[in-house]
C-alpha cells in the first residue's frame, strides 16, 4: 500500500495530467452535444443573421457516435467452467443499459474506462469518461500503473486512486492548495485494499495502435463539421436576404410610409409618369448551397464509414441485400471495434472472477448481439441448413437467431432437458409395462 505522501504526490501529479488533457476532452464534447463555435460572424451585422448563425449548427458528430455505438451490444458470456456466476453481476450492475454509455465515450473521445471493484453483495462495474479517470501506464498496455477517478461527492470534490494493491480516497484541503497557490490539494482521507492483484480499471480504446496513441471518431471529423455549419450558414443568409423576388420602381418615390406599404403589396402598379420603370430582381440561387452541403455530408460518411442512408435520409425501397452492402464499410468498422471491446470486456470478467472466486480461462469470450441488416428468413434457412447439411447442434445455433438474449437460450435448454426427461420416464414406464399388463387393464 502506498504511503499518505506517496498516494498525495501521486494524485496531484496525475490532476495536472487531467488538467492538460481537459481542455482537448471539452472540445471533443462540445462537439458531440452541438455546441461546436458558431460560424465567424461580421461586425455590424443585423440581429437576424446572428439569429442564423445560431441557427445554422447541424450536428452530424452525434450520429458519427450514436450509430457505431447502437450497433453493439454484448449479448452474453462464454467460458469453458460455470460462467452463470459471473453473467449474474453483470446483469445486477445493469450493464446492459449502462454499457452503451462506455462505447460512445470511447467513440466520442478515443478512451474510456470500466472500474470493477469489490461491493457489499457483488462486485461493482461502473463506466468512466476520460473527463473523470486518467490513467497512466507503463510497459503492461492492458493494467494501469494508476488511475485517478475524480467523485462529486455530497457538494464537494474528491479523488480515488487506484493502483494494483489498494483504493484510497483524496480530498480537498483549501487552505493547503491557497498556501501552494493551487486550486486543489488532495489530501489522503482513507484507504482499502481491493485484492484484485492489478490496478482494477478497465481501459476502452477506439482505435488499438502500436504507437499508444488512440483518436476518436469525433475529431477526425470537426473541421467537416465546420464546414457544414458554415455552409449553412450561407444558406439561410442567402435564402432569407436573397431566395425571393424583390421589386423595384426607378423614378418614382413614395410621399409616406403607407403609401410604400400599398406599392409593395398591390399586385398592379401603374403610374401618370411615363419615366417611371418597374422591374424585379432575379432570386438567388440556392442549389450551389444545397449541393455543398449534401457533398460535406457524404464525406462524413466516407472519413466516418458510417453508412450513408444515416447521414443523408435517402432510403427509398432497399432489399435487405442494398442494405448490406451500403454498410459494408460499417460492418468492417464495427467487428474490429468488437474484438478490441470484447477484450476489455473479458479483462472486467477477470476482475470480477476474482473478486467472486470464479476462475476465468484465456478462452472466454463475450457473444455480440446481431444488429447487421438481413433478411430474418435468409438468416434462419441458413442457420437451418446448418443443422441439416453439416450436423451442427440445434441448441448451438440458438444464440445466432436475431434478437435471441443468453436469458431465452438458458430457457430453451430448460424446456428442451424438461421435455427429454419426460420422454425418457414415459419410455422407462412402457418398457417396464408388460403384454399381460397391458391386455388386463
Amino acid at each position: 500500500m502506498l504511503s499518505k505522501a506517496e498516494a498525495e504526490v501521486i494524485a496531484g501529479d496525475l490532476l495536472n495530467i487531467q488538467a492538460a488533457e481537459r481542455t482537448e476532452l471539452d472540445m471533443l464534447r462540445d462537439y458531440w452535444r452541438g455546441e461546436q463555435p458558431l460560424p465567424v460572424i461580421p461586425s455590424g451585422v443585423p440581429s437576424e443573421v446572428v439569429q442564423m448563425a445560431a441557427m445554422s449548427r447541424v450536428n452530424v458528430c452525434k450520429l458519427v457516435v450514436d450509430v457505431p455505438a447502437q450497433s453493439m451490444f454484448v449479448d452474453g458470456f462464454r467460458d469453458a467452467g460455470d460462467d452463470s456466476a459471473l453473467w449474474l453481476v453483470w446483469q445486477a450492475n445493469k450493464m446492459d443499459a449502462h454499457q452503451s454509455a462506455i462505447y460512445r465515450a470511447a467513440f466520442a473521445y478515443g478512451t474510456s474506462y470500466l472500474k470493477v471493484v469489490p461491493g457489499e453483495a457483488t462486485p461493482v462495474m461502473r463506466g468512466l469518461s476520460p473527463r473523470s479517470m486518467t490513467a497512466v501506464y507503463d510497459e503492461d498496455p492492458d493494467w494501469p500503473v494508476f488511475a485517478l477517478e475524480t467523485v462529486n461527492a455530497h457538494r464537494r470534490v474528491e479523488w480515488r486512486l487506484y493502483d494494483d494493491e489498494g483504493i484510497y480516497t483524496l480530498v480537498n484541503d483549501p487552505e493547503v492548495a491557497k498556501a501552494r497557490n493551487q486550486a486543489f490539494a488532495p489530501v489522503l482521507a482513507s484507504e482499502a485494499a481491493h485484492g484484485a492483484g492489478v490496478c482494477p480499471i478497465v481501459r476502452f480504446r477506439n482505435v488499438d495502435e502500436l504507437d499508444g496513441d488512440t483518436w476518436s471518431e469525433i475529431g477526425a471529423i470537426t473541421s467537416l463539421q465546420d464546414q457544414l455549419d458554415f455552409t449553412t450558414f450561407d444558406l439561410l443568409v442567402a435564402q432569407h436576404f436573397g431566395a425571393f423576388r424583390q421589386r423595384y420602381i426607378m423614378g418614382w418615390l413614395a410621399d409616406t410610409e403607407a403609401e410604400k406599404i400599398k406599392a409593395s403589396a398591390s399586385r398592379m402598379l401603374t403610374f401618370d409618369d411615363p419615366e417611371v420603370r418597374v422591374g424585379e430582381f432575379g432570386q438567388t440561387d440556392l442549389s450551389g448551397y444545397l449541393k455543398s452541403r449534401q457533398a460535406t455530408v457524404e464525406q462524413f460518411g466516407v472519413v466516418s464509414q458510417v453508412p450513408p442512408h444515416n447521414l443523408l435520409g435517402q432510403m427509398v425501397n432497399l432489399s435487405a441485400e442494398a442494405l448490406v452492402a451500403a454498410e459494408v464499410g460499417h460492418s468492417r468498422k464495427m467487428a474490429e471495434r468488437e474484438i478490441g471491446f470484447g477484450e476489455s470486456i473479458e479483462q472486467a470478467f477477470g476482475l470480477v472472477g476474482v473478486y467472486t472466486g470464479v476462475p476465468v480461462s484465456d478462452g472466454a469470450q463475450v457473444r455480440w448481439r446481431d444488429t447487421e441488416a438481413r433478411s430474418f428468413a435468409a438468416t434462419v434457412d441458413g442457420l437451418a441448413k446448418l443443422a441439416q447439411s453439416l450436423n451442427v447442434p440445434v441448441e448451438a445455433l440458438w444464440e445466432k437467431i436475431p434478437g435471441v438474449t443468453a436469458q431465452d437460450v438458458t430457457n430453451w435448454k430448460a424446456m428442451r432437458l424438461a421435455d427429454d426427461a419426460f420422454a425418457a420416464l414415459d419410455a422407462e414406464l412402457r418398457r417396464q409395462a408388460s403384454p399381460a399388463d397391458v391386455v388386463n387393464n
